[in-house]
């Protein structure tokens, strides 16, 4: 698997555009890494970028922009809403794919030296990456702040990890790590009391507020055995929180780190927010993301949200993305534009996509084309995903009925379940136009010398394989997916038994049209014991297909008889 790493570097810099835009021109200037994000904030005056790549290229970037940064930021000069220390504030790396949180610290710490020795700024390690004990926290180390360091760095607890022990009276001084996804966001206040504000961030924050005798402002502070003050713990894991007020939007915010999103999920966070604020007399209008996000945590949130009004989660992804963003009000300060701003969304490659993503016409005119593909393959898990899409339109409409509001979440499940089928049995549809291309493109490959040859044959036999056992999993998945329809065409709402029938029928046309592609690929293939065994296991899945069909069908007719 390939590795990949993202870095999202902080620089002390929203509001020049033009300085934004040249520490961005050094990142893209890598070839091997992708810009994904870029997040300039005027009241903060600090901009948040995301790009990604393997680690080598990442780190390239990451050193060209922190030395871009140090030559055109001036430290002091800058103002800001935000805690900062250095012209890139913070610069941590985070393991995407391929790659361990270890890894991932080592090059953090390959990245720190050679900003110090090179740049001779002080660099500080923290969270993963840290070599010494309590550095973990970004928020002690930065504690002072950029004004506070010139004193600071000269403590002997506090002597930087790589670079000189002096502050660099431009660039400041730097925190690199390695970490995990974190989210930075904030929550929208209808207040302009940053103190009110404070208050609703102790209340969630998981370091909560310390503990007071008597009055919870002005009473003494109390404290342990051992003479250190008493915390009241926050309601929220994994969260660090402070009240701000935004001088652009004129309100004042919760702004969070979450920095373990399966402990404390973003929407959690929201809901948890709301609450607190409102035992306060204050009312959530919305909120925010700085940077991005991953497209699991606005799946969850649609779902959650959902769930709260009863209704049906098996939705499509764009349907449970679009109730996130309202519900959050995600979409209040400004547009929230779902490619834009998940990371999924702005890896994925279009060409992977290509057919789904056309229009009905589109796709129907490329199929009558004189191309080759898509071909029957593409076509049959085309229709397999529009059988199980039926049958999830009878589990949603089933769970909305009058009447049946108790049986909601059953329908809901059932929705869900179709969902994933539909979801898989689309992707089938480039993957079987890829496998084609793939034998088209061995056969392509030079034939003249013995070597040749064999390289050629062996690719050949390779993209055969790939090509044969790609129809097969569209027959399995639509196979499979059948279980579904039958239940609706059971259970669901009687109004909708023939939209259940239409889809066992599209069920059991992607089984034979891609059982149809399975054996003309086979023909191809060298090894004989393989396409016995995977036409044997053919002929069962074709057999299954056929009962589950007719009794599906004499469902059907039976409900439709009692109508």
């Amino acid at each position: 698997m390939q590795q990949l790493i993202e870095c999202v570097p902080n620089f002390s810099e929203g509001v020049n555009l033009n300085i934004i835009k040249q520490i961005t021109d050094e990142i893209e200037s890598v070839e091997g890494v992708r810009l994904l994000n870029v997040d300039p904030g005027k009241a903060t005056n600090r901009t948040v970028v995301t790009f990604v790549g393997e680690p080598g290229p990442v780190i390239d970037a990451a050193f060209l922009a922190i030395k871009k940064a140090s030559e055109i930021i001036d430290m002091s000069k800058h103002k800001g809403e935000h805690p900062r220390m250095g012209a890139t504030d913070v610069c941590p790396l985070i393991p995407v794919a391929g790659i361990s949180m270890e890894e991932t610290a080592e090059y953090a710490r390959k990245l720190a030296k050679r900003v110090g020795d090179s740049l001779s700024i002080p660099v500080y390690l923290y969270e993963a990456a840290a070599i010494i004990e309590g550095r973990n926290n970004l928020s002690e180390i930065r504690a002072g702040e950029y004004e506070g360091f010139f004193k600071k760095i000269h403590l002997p607890e506090w002597r930087p990890d790589f670079g000189p022990s002096e502050m660099h009276v431009k660039a400041g001084a730097t925190v690199i790590g390695a970490r995990d996804f974190l989210i930075a966001y904030n929550v929208n206040l209808n207040t302009t009391s940053v103190r009110r504000a404070n208050s609703i961030a102790f209340d969630v924050r998981e370091r909560g507020r310390v503990l007071r005798d008597g009055d919870p402002v002005t009473g003494k502070i109390v404290k342990d055995a051992e003479g250190n003050p008493v915390n009241i713990p926050g309601t929220l894991k994994a969260v660090k929180a402070i009240g701000w007020f935004i001088e652009e939007y004129g309100v004042a915010q919760i702004s969070m780190n979450l920095t373990n999103i399966r402990a404390t999920p973003v929407h959690v966070a929201f809901d948890e927010v709301c609450k607190k604020a409102d035992a306060r007399g204050i009312r959530v209008t919305g909120s925010e993301l700085v940077g991005l996000i991953p497209l699991q945590c606005m799946l969850d949130a649609g779902k959650y949200f959902l769930e709260k009004q009863h209704r049906s989660t098996g939705v499509s992804e764009k349907e449970l993305i679009k109730i996130a963003v309202k519900s959050m009000g995600l979409d209040e300060l400004g547009p929230f534009e779902p490619e834009n701003r998940i990371i999924e969304y702005l890896l994925q490659d279009a060409a992977s996509e290509k057919l789904v993503s056309m229009s009905l016409k589109a796709f129907v005119e490329e199929t009558a084309s004189e191309s080759p593909a898509p071909g029957g393959g593409s076509i049959a898990a085309y229709v397999g995903s529009l059988g199980i899409a039926l049958a999830g339109m009878v589990a949603n409409l089933s769970s909305h009925k009058r009447g049946w509001d108790s049986r909601w979440k059953e329908f809901s499940d059932v929705a869900e379940n179709a969902a994933k089928f539909q979801k898989e049995l689309l992707k089938m549809v480039d993957e079987d136009t890829r496998a084609f291309n793939k034998i088209m493109d061995a056969f392509g490959l030079a034939n003249s010398s013995p070597e040749e040859k064999l390289i050629r044959k062996s690719a050949i036999q390779a993209a055969t394989l790939h090509a044969i056992e790609t129809p097969f999993r569209v027959m399995q998945l639509a196979f499979d997916s059948m279980d579904v329809i039958c239940e609706m065409a059971l259970k669901g709402n009687p109004n909708s038994v023939s939209d259940a029938g239409v889809g066992a029928l599209c069920a059991r046309t992607a089984v034979m049209g891609a059982w149809l592609n399975v054996k003309i690929n086979c023909a191809g293939y060298d090894d004989k014991v393989y396409v016995e065994r995977i036409l044997r296991a053919c002929d069962e899945l074709v057999e299954k297909t056929n009962q589950k069909e007719s009794e599906v069908l004499a469902i059907v007719h039976q409900v439709i008889a009692k109508a």
